[in-house]
């Protein structure tokens, strides 16, 4: 049995773009194990809180029910700030994690690494996937923190953008922007899981981040062959590798 550690910088983010691979890990009898960088603060507010309760209050229990979905075996937060898109006022504020010393937040997320003396570390590819000053932060935080543990497989997360445009024109949705200046180009890509096995539960651990991703969201209203386009497989890069249909643990 080896443990993968998969690093994220939101609640939600790890079932969107690893949650196949976390169940898969753990049906093959792997230990999971779940670090989130922030509580989600600065993500939409739904109108059905209740009274007193704070977003990131309501967004941690939905992390941890996710998380038992996709067979996590431990869940950590390393208790810095969201801090909104980029450009936001909230980037500065103190406490966000875009401002966090990367070598000390490294430090934090290593010592984990090292706790469970992990085999494999999923973080973000060098644009974060889609520019998030978090996710940007959560590849600079992840490469260090392996690098001090000695952790011998990373992984880069990221999202697929010509697999994204499939499923909006199937969808028939107006398709999103490029990613823009600084995205990772596909070619960069050499490592595809194939995670349709457990795509339902993928779909059942977004559904889990109702605050965030509900009903009416673009994920949850794909039909199920689109679905599958846009999440069937969960791509990565792997620095040094070989392309792989599959994950080394």
């Amino acid at each position: 049995m080896a443990t993968l550690v998969t690093f994220h910088a939101h609640p939600d983010d790890e079932c969107i773009v690893t949650g196949g691979v976390m169940r898969k890990a753990f049906e093959e009898g792997h230990r999971v194990v779940l670090v989130v960088a922030t509580r989600g603060e600065a993500g939409e507010v739904p109108d059905f809180l209740d009274e007193g309760e704070e977003l990131w209050q309501r967004r941690v229990v939905e992390t941890h029910a996710a998380a038992d979905l996709l067979g996590v075996a431990r869940v950590e937060f390393l208790g810095y700030r969201d801090s909104g898109m980029m450009g936001d006022e909230l980037n500065d504020q103190p406490g966000s994690f875009w401002t966090a010393d990367v070598e000390e937040a490294a430090q934090k997320l290593a010592a984990i690494l090292v706790d469970e003396d992990a085999k494999v570390l999923t973080t973000y590819d060098s644009f974060g996937g889609y520019g998030h000053p978090d996710h940007i932060q959560t590849h600079r935080v992840g490469m260090r923190a392996a690098e001090i543990a000695g952790t011998p497989a990373v992984y880069q997360a990221l999202v697929r953008e010509s697999a994204f445009r499939e499923a909006f024109r199937r969808a028939n949705i107006e398709e999103p922007p490029p990613l823009g200046e600084g995205a990772v180009p596909e070619s960069e890509i050499n490592v595809g899981v194939d995670v349709s096995k457990y795509l339902e539960v993928k779909r059942q651990a977004m559904r889990a981040h109702a605050s965030q991703i509900p009903e009416q969201s673009f994920f949850l209203s794909l039909d199920e062959p689109t679905f599958a386009h846009a999440f069937a497989t969960e791509w990565f890069i792997r620095e040094g590798h070989e392309p792989a249909t599959a994950m080394d643990l």
